[in-house]
């Protein structure tokens, strides 16, 4: 019974992720990714002769853990990889994998925005545009939504508003990340949905910025220096201590981890904060916004 015990243990680590212990639909390239490992594990471990269940207790894992890793129902952790490449002497030939499949651990359409932000202990994000979605009341981001075109129906606005307060469960998370934001100050004098909805949005605004774990900067119009001229985007640092971007311009919303593109994107977002002003300053800034509106 204990290695009944040590083995269930071992099945709920195995995988990459709390969301990854339950079968998912992968999308794309990135589930072609796990079933490519998957059918490869499963060739080098019949070439040696054993059977998924052998397998499974050679390297501390269930059979049934075993065959939805091939099946491509599961992506397995480095150590997975690590211990079967040992066993079905591959000759690093599978451990070698590892790097593919972290790669496909956040594939588009399924490892979303609002995951990765769940993952997060760090997030910083410069809106240039429009108030950063974290940080939009509902009846600006209503307002947004009814600026669309071609437009959408109510229905469809009622989900997508509600998709978007749903992310921010984030400033409750315990223990909470730190959030940083650098909002470019023409989106703070954009009336938005109006005179009404503007004013909420500032009070709202200065309501967050109380947060201890929360900083907001304002970018003034009259700064000579910029560094987020290229656009709009986020860093969020992850629990695993991997660190993604993304980035959202019109019609693409798309996840970046190539490390060089991300560091980039990090040092972009670094100097933003530098030539932006302080959280309060940043603070006094919009409090005079607010009483302008």
């Amino acid at each position: 019974m204990t290695d009944v015990n040590n083995r269930v243990r071992e099945d709920l680590s195995a995988l990459d992720g709390d969301d990854e212990d339950r079968d998912f639909g992968l999308e794309d390239d990135s589930g072609a990714v796990i079933a490519a490992v998957g059918r490869q594990i499963k060739l080098w471990r019949e070439a040696a002769g054993l059977r998924a269940a052998e397998l499974g207790a050679a390297i501390g894992y269930s059979e049934n853990l075993v065959f939805k890793v091939e099946g491509g129902r599961r992506i397995p952790k480095p150590e997975f990889l690590d211990r079967t490449d040992e066993v079905v002497g591959a000759g690093g030939k599978v451990a070698a994998m590892k790097k593919d499949v972290a790669e496909a651990r956040y594939p588009r359409k399924v490892r979303d925005l609002t995951k990765l932000e769940a993952e997060a202990v760090e997030i910083g994000s410069y809106a240039g545009v429009v108030i950063d979605g974290l940080l939009q009341t509902e009846e600006y981001t209503r307002a947004l939504y009814r600026e669309r075109r071609p437009a959408y129906s109510e229905d469809d606005i009622d989900r997508l508003v509600a998709a978007r307060m749903a992310r921010q469960v984030v400033f409750d998370r315990r223990p909470a990340p730190l959030l940083t934001f650098v909002q470019e100050e023409s989106t703070l004098r954009r009336r938005t949905g109006g005179r009404m909805v503007l004013r909420r949005q500032l009070e709202h605004l200065l309501e967050l910025s109380l947060l201890r774990h929360v900083e907001i900067q304002v970018m003034p119009m009259e700064a000579e220096e910029h560094a987020g001229l290229g656009g709009s985007h986020e860093v969020i640092k992850l629990r695993d201590g991997k660190t993604v971007g993304h980035n959202e311009v019109q019609l693409i919303s798309g996840l970046i981890t190539n490390p060089r593109e991300v560091q980039i994107l990090e040092m972009r977002y670094n100097l933003l904060r530098a030539q932006a002003l302080t959280p309060r300053l940043s603070r006094q800034f919009i409090e005079k916004l607010l009483g302008e509106t």
